[in-house]
């Protein structure tokens, strides 16, 4: 008796999975510039024509490796950057960082806090992969299916905020993405 599978039998392959119409991009930032990779060439070329101009010794193999080395912590923070701060909503699902939300798993999305009083959500857990709301942006506080509260975030969140409540609204009632005709 042999250990492979009978000719007759099917292979247990996994298909891949057929792509999901997540309708138009309504919102996205990047997390991060790559232009910040330019600052560290930008000051090591500045101390490189110092010394070129001054009297002194120009001191290239110092200046590569400082170059090498902001370069490198650059690349690193961008790329970070642009993978775990990144926002992206589309008519059907909110991606924070590398977690993708349905928008069917949002059930409400609170108004701003305007009063000196923190509100519950303020303290929730932000989306995403992320302990909390990143530096430099603003959460927007949501209730989810299972009735947890959770924080969306970006750095311009009254357009995310406009964007989310329009698409929530739109799952809500049934509403496909713009372009599939659902028969």
């Amino acid at each position: 008796m042999s250990d492979s599978p009978a000719a007759d039998e099917p292979l247990n392959e996994e298909k891949p999975a057929a792509p999901v119409d997540e309708g138009e991009v309504l919102f996205a930032e990047q997390g991060g510039s790559w232009w910040v990779v330019a600052i560290g060439p930008v000051m090591v070329g500045a101390v490189l024509a110092m010394e070129i101009s001054g009297p002194g010794q120009v001191h290239w193999p110092v200046m590569s490796m400082f170059g090498l080395i902001l370069v490198s912590f650059s690349l690193v923070q961008v790329y970070a950057a642009r993978r775990h701060v990144s926002v992206c909503l589309t008519e059907t699902t909110l991606r924070q960082g590398t977690r993708t939300l349905p928008l069917s798993e949002i059930k409400k999305i609170f108004p701003p806090n305007e009063s000196p009083e923190s509100k519950k959500w303020e303290s929730a857990k932000a989306l995403g992969e992320l302990h909390g709301v990143p530096r430099r942006r603003k959460g927007i506080g949501v209730k989810l299916a299972d009735g947890t509260l959770a924080q969306a975030w970006a750095r311009d969140v009254e357009t995310l905020r406009r964007e989310l409540t329009e698409a929530v609204h739109a799952v809500q009632l049934g509403i496909p993405p713009r372009g599939r005709k659902d028969n």
